[in-house]
């Protein structure tokens, strides 16, 4: 059913709830697991600057898929750059490329309050993917 899962990491705790969700699909399946970033930029009098540390965040990811790989699943990173909105776009187009089955993601990754003012990545995913999308909470529920 899944031969190929995009994993979405902005570097935010949402986003690393989801690696755990993701690693066990893709075990259970088989799958090769794909660690996508969408590197956002904005554009200034000094050019076009990334809005986090890049550096840092990649780093991250490489320890990440490093971990996975060593848990015996097939794991790579793909990353792209954009200026000015649409990660969402940017994270199903990344999907298309791998020719994905599922793409799983953290419930949100800005605070609630960006959120609303600059809309959420993954609510835009869950109305723009051709395939499914997996939200993941971002803490565990109480019982």
């Amino acid at each position: 059913m899944f031969n190929t899962i995009v994993l979405g990491l902005d570097g935010s705790d949402s986003s690393r709830t989801a690696i755990p969700v993701a690693a066990d699909i893709a075990r259970r399946y088989g799958a090769r697991l794909v660690l996508a970033h969408i590197e956002e930029r904005v554009a200034g009098k000094g050019g076009v600057v990334p809005i986090k540390d890049e550096g840092l965040l990649r780093a991250e990811f490489e320890e990440h898929a490093r971990e996975l790989s060593e848990q015996s699943i097939e794991t790579t990173i793909e990353t792209r750059a954009i200026v000015l909105g649409g990660p969402a776009h940017a994270l199903e187009d990344l999907a298309d490329s791998v020719d994905a089955d599922l793409i799983v993601v953290g419930r949100h990754g800005h605070t609630p309050t960006v959120g609303l003012l600059v809309g959420s990545v993954t609510q835009r995913l869950l109305h723009i993917s051709r395939r499914p999308v997996l939200a993941t909470p971002t803490k565990e529920r109480s019982r």
